[in-house]
């Protein structure tokens, strides 16, 4: 292999690693699947790692759970819960009135008419995640499961993240309902939201419906995808470090209070946050300076060796006044560097979209 082509690798490589390790991560969950075959099938034409969740009554369920399975594609559960608002109900809903065993019983029900899940979501369910009680019933039953529960987030107090303190089960958050409208601009713009928000906090979770407007829309943003973006499954995000505010209150006794840690030294930091750097720049940046190297080194230019001793001076027993710190008078003066305020600003995460009543 020549130096040439080596190079060529090298670079490739470390542009792979550089744009997986900083890509955003987007999950792309459809909902309401096995009542529309026609459009649902035209979700399951789409990349594998858009994700389904189907529901357990509905005339299709077992079907489209099976294809999607067959395909490789991540389903779950679209569990009814009962909502605050009145409206008709799906059969078998959950709600906060239901005893634990009623509650087991329906979950266990839903996990054999959708084979293949690997977690659960909720639909609607306003009503029934804001109680604490309820959860905490259905979090008991899907310890029992391999499930993962994906919260809807169709209210802002929801109690999935207590309520599975101690049972195992994991707990991921919808970000972005993709379809509150069925107008198009409307779609794109929230689907442009969640590609913003999984570049700025590495991850997001949308969630859509089979609508003939969705559909068209995917199907014209997906292929477009930027290309610090990729898509992932939902259980792909499992072990992503939860974001502030959504972590389980700790169990049991206080931990003793600890003298406060030392933080350094105040600095006047900028008032001016710089913009944020992207992978392409970053990419860019790494190309550059391997490039770089590697025309020195076709030159002939001998890269620098570090802990090289020079050893073409003999010692003669005086001091150095070369080495700070060895007879140097200029040793002890203070650092005259300045704490490297280039960092961006790390952003808020976006409360995102609550619909009360769903």
């Amino acid at each position: 292999m020549s130096i040439k082509t080596f190079s060529t690798a090298i670079v490739i490589l470390l542009l792979l690693a550089s744009a997986a390790a900083q890509a955003g991560k987007l999950a792309i969950v459809i909902d309401d699947f096995g009542y529309r075959p026609a459009t649902e099938n035209q979700v399951l034409a789409m990349p594998v790692n858009i994700s389904i969740a189907v529901l357990p009554d509905a005339p299709y369920a077992h079907a489209m759970a099976v294809k999607a399975h067959q395909q490789g594609r991540e389903i779950l559960i679209h569990l009814p819960m009962a909502p605050l608002s009145k409206q008709p109900l799906e059969r078998n809903t959950l709600t906060p009135a239901m005893s634990r065993e009623q509650v087991a019983d329906i979950i266990h029900q839903a996990s054999q008419k959708v084979p293949y899940a690997v977690g659960l979501n909720n639909h609607m369910g306003s009503a029934m995640t804001s109680s604490l009680s309820g959860m905490q019933n259905v979090m008991q039953a899907l310890s029992r499961y391999s499930y993962y529960f994906l919260d809807s987030m169709t209210i802002s107090n929801s109690q999935s993240v207590p309520a599975a303190a101690g049972t195992g089960v994991r707990v991921l958050k919808r970000r972005v309902f993709l379809d509150d409208t069925d107008n198009e601009a409307d779609i794109r713009a929230q689907f442009n939201r969640a590609v913003a928000l999984a570049r700025r906090n590495g991850s997001a979770i949308a969630i859509g419906h089979p609508h003939p407007a969705t559909v068209r829309v995917l199907q014209q943003m997906l292929p477009s995808l930027p290309g610090d973006i990729v898509l992932v499954r939902p259980s792909m995000l499992l072990n992503e470090r939860p974001e502030p505010g959504t972590a389980a209150p700790p169990i049991g006794k206080p931990a003793p209070a600890r003298r406060p840690a030392f933080r350094g030294v105040p600095y006047c930091s900028s008032r001016q946050a710089p913009p944020p750097v992207y992978a392409d720049a970053l990419v860019s940046a790494i190309a550059s300076s391997v490039a770089e190297t590697w025309r020195g080194i076709l030159r002939g230019e001998t890269p620098p060796q570090a802990g090289k001793l020079d050893l073409g001076k003999p010692d003669d027993g005086k001091p150095d006044n070369s080495t700070p710190g060895i007879g140097n008078p200029n040793s002890n003066k203070p650092d005259s560097s300045k704490p490297d305020d280039s960092s961006p600003a790390v952003g808020q995460p976006d409360a995102g979209k609550t619909g009360v009543g769903k």
